[in-house]
């Protein structure tokens, strides 16, 4: 076999049993890195450490992903005032998380002859999220469903405005003087 050293230099070809001579006397290990060459190719390293480095690498490369998630929201052409704000204002909110949103109009019995009401409130929908995100696919029908996906702006993560609570307030405002405490108190 082509031997390997752990500085990286070539050793020469040796037999097995001098290239585990020469890694036990390291005290490294002699691990097969190409089997199909010829003659095969093994290299001494320590393999503990090698694996450990092979993790991080690979946990490092999924920290650098981002995963794309696809909140659903569902719509119907008859829905009220309030219903609507409500799943409106759960869209914004979905959308500044960085998840996409597939809005969803069902279509029950005689509705169906109406599909233009279920667009209207999509498309309305699509103006009032205008400045959290872009549609990624323009309504359309399918079967009873009318179906378009909005796509975020801006990336997950992005600094968001703090909320004023009291505790703001309180820091913001001048502390009152306290009367000094009574002597022998």
């Amino acid at each position: 076999m082509r031997l390997i050293g752990a500085d990286g230099s070539q050793l020469g070809v040796k037999t097995t049993p001098e290239a585990l001579a020469i890694a036990r006397d390291a005290g490294l290990d002699l691990v097969e890195v190409a089997d199909k060459a010829d003659p095969p190719v093994c290299k001494i390293m320590d393999f503990g450490k090698f694996k450990y480095e092979q993790d991080q690498k690979r946990k490092e490369s999924r920290k650098k992903t981002t995963n794309v998630v696809i909140k659903e929201m569902k719509f119907r052409p008859k829905i009220d005032a309030h219903d609507y704000t409500t799943k409106t204002k759960h869209v914004e909110r979905f959308l500044q998380e960085g998840s996409k949103v597939k809005l969803t109009i069902m279509f029950r019995g005689r509705e169906m002859a109406h599909p233009e009401l279920g667009r209207k409130i999509l498309e309305r929908v699509a103006d009032q999220v205008a400045e959290f995100a872009i549609v990624e696919s323009a309504p359309r029908q399918d079967g009873r469903n009318m179906t378009m996906v909005l796509h975020p702006i801006k990336k997950p993560g992005a600094p968001k405005k703090p909320k004023p609570t009291a505790r703001n307030h309180e820091a913001a405002a001048p502390a009152e003087a306290a009367p000094p405490a009574a002597a022998g108190e």
